[in-house]
């Protein structure tokens, strides 16, 4: 019986944590469903605890507006510590129009999502509100969002999100809570369309979810590490890719890698295409961490934030010389480990100049005898730039789709070459264009390719045959594509190995 206790309150199918609650109807509002479960009845005590979660939790990381979180929905023991990280990420003061608050369905499928449009939720702390407008137009848009009442009456996913909000935020809000009954993608994508055009400042995101359930501790570790890298892609294909790899695993007492699936993919689904969104990673733990049960048999949560286009901290932004010879070794060290089967090099962030910890997009291209042998990068600025160079470092060696992973002999010969870059900024007409000086990005419904600043110069190409070839080399979208696609530029801060001196080459 105490080994039941434990698996409903870490949550994941809680049908043994049924509380008895009015059926809505009419304008009728939603009474707390788990308050006493999952976390304090109290009012006072409920206000305690979210003071000493948020206390220990991560303090947020950049100044960017955040329009979506990934946050853990278990008992407030043991994932509290998680979902304060991840709330802690919003600007407190920030007044959301309206917050999409959604989270799975454990007690019952059905086909798409519910959206509770009887009244307003209500927890220990107070009542939120429901944005009647947005839930309406959302329901009159017909399938898949349905009033479904059952789907709400018990369900915690949503509710338990909701302290962490009225805690956080000092400004009033609105919200439209959705569950969603099924994990069919095709359905999902549907309900990502719907809510597409709420993707926008001043709106706010809110993805319920655990990651694996009931493995060992270790096993936690590293099967949520490989869903997490996934989700971090923004590709709701390769979630799913990672999903289906950690389950042919064979790990012991794996029930699930994600109890959310359903509403990450339709997150997923929402950004992918969108430049200069990214998510990023603020804490991991599972419930073998609290300290309160076996860590034979744990439950994984992340906490995650998702940025949109933020700006660089610095307007005047530069590197001096020493700084880039220092990203470049940097590069070179991080592809060295890898390739020798270690981990990324550890770097003190307190002893690294500012620049190199300001956030900032970056390309790492790979070149050997003067050919391409690799390139990735990102395009967004939420991450420090060394944290930037050693990933894409990593992934450029390893990850581009064109050529076969560089090895380790290859490596002394391979000159390496940095493009720090700015904000990407929407154009209307190719004269904002500056031929060698920006880099282009080409986006046309799901496809899109970018040439950097230069692929002019290398090329000797024309503007008009510069953005030729990158719509139909790079988006697939054929040679006048970019006619009627979106443009966008970007300035880059480029140097190399070959310039600076620095690195091994032939």
């Amino acid at each position: 019986m105490k080994h039941q206790t434990l698996l409903t309150a870490l949550c994941l199918v809680a049908f043994t944590a049924f509380v008895p609650v009015v059926a809505c109807s009419g304008d009728t509002d939603r009474p707390p469903a788990v308050a006493g479960q999952f976390y304090p009845a109290s009012k006072d005590e409920l206000t305690s605890m979210m003071k000493a979660l948020f206390a220990k939790a991560v303090p947020r990381k950049h100044p960017a507006e955040v329009l979506a979180v990934i946050a853990p929905h278990a008992g407030y023991v043991y994932s509290g510590e998680v979902a304060a990280s991840a709330y802690n990420q919003i600007d407190p003061s920030k007044k959301y129009e309206t917050i999409f608050v959604i989270g799975p369905s454990h007690h019952m499928a059905f086909e798409g999502a519910s959206i509770y449009a009887r009244g307003n939720y209500v927890t220990p702390l107070g009542t939120v509100r429901l944005n009647k407008d947005v839930a309406s137009a959302l329901l009159r848009s017909g399938t898949p969002f349905r009033d479904i009442e059952g789907a709400h009456t018990r369900e915690h996913s949503v509710e338990v999100q909701l302290p962490f909000l009225q805690y956080r935020l000092k400004q009033s809000f609105q919200i439209v809570p959705i569950v969603l009954g099924t994990e069919e993608p095709a359905v999902l994508k549907r309900v990502a369309e719907a809510l597409a055009p709420y993707w926008k400042p001043g709106n706010l995101f809110v993805v319920s979810t655990d990651f694996s359930h009931y493995p060992s501790a270790s096993d936690a570790v590293e099967v949520d590490r490989r869903t997490a890298d996934a989700v971090l892609t923004r590709s709701p294909e390769r979630l799913l890719k990672a999903i289906r790899g950690n389950e042919q695993q064979g790990i012991s007492n794996l029930a699930t890698c994600m109890c959310g699936l359903s509403g990450v993919l339709t997150l997923l689904s929402m950004i992918e295409d969108r430049p200069g969104v990214t998510i990023e990673a603020i804490q991991y733990k599972n419930s073998g961490d609290a300290g309160l049960g076996d860590k034979s048999r744990v439950v994984g949560y992340f906490a995650m934030a998702v940025y949109d286009n933020p700006q660089t901290e610095s307007a005047g932004f530069r590197l001096e010389e020493n700084e880039k010879k220092q990203l470049l070794g940097i590069a070179r060290s991080t592809i060295d480990g890898h390739l020798g089967g270690r981990p990324a090099p550890s770097l003190d962030a307190a002893r690294l100049p500012a620049s190199l910890k300001t956030p900032c997009g970056a390309f790492v291209t790979l070149r050997k005898d003067g050919e391409l042998r690799g390139c990735i990068g990102r395009f967004d600025a939420t991450s420090p730039l060394y944290e930037v160079v050693q990933d894409m470092a990593i992934a450029s060696a390893t990850q581009d789709y064109r050529f076969s992973p560089v090895t380790a002999g290859e490596l002394p010969g391979l000159r390496i070459e940095i493009s720090v870059l700015t904000p990407l900024r929407k154009i209307s007409s190719i004269d904002e264009f500056e031929l060698g000086k920006h880099g282009i990005y080409v986006k046309k419904g799901n496809r899109s390719g970018t040439f950097l600043p230069q692929v002019a110069q290398e090329t000797g190409w024309t503007k008009e045959e510069f953005l030729g070839h990158c719509a139909r080399d790079k988006a697939g979208i054929g040679w006048d594509g970019w006619k009627d696609a979106d443009l966008y530029v970007y300035d880059a801060i480029v140097f190399s190995e070959l310039e600076s001196g620095a690195g091994n080459r032939k």
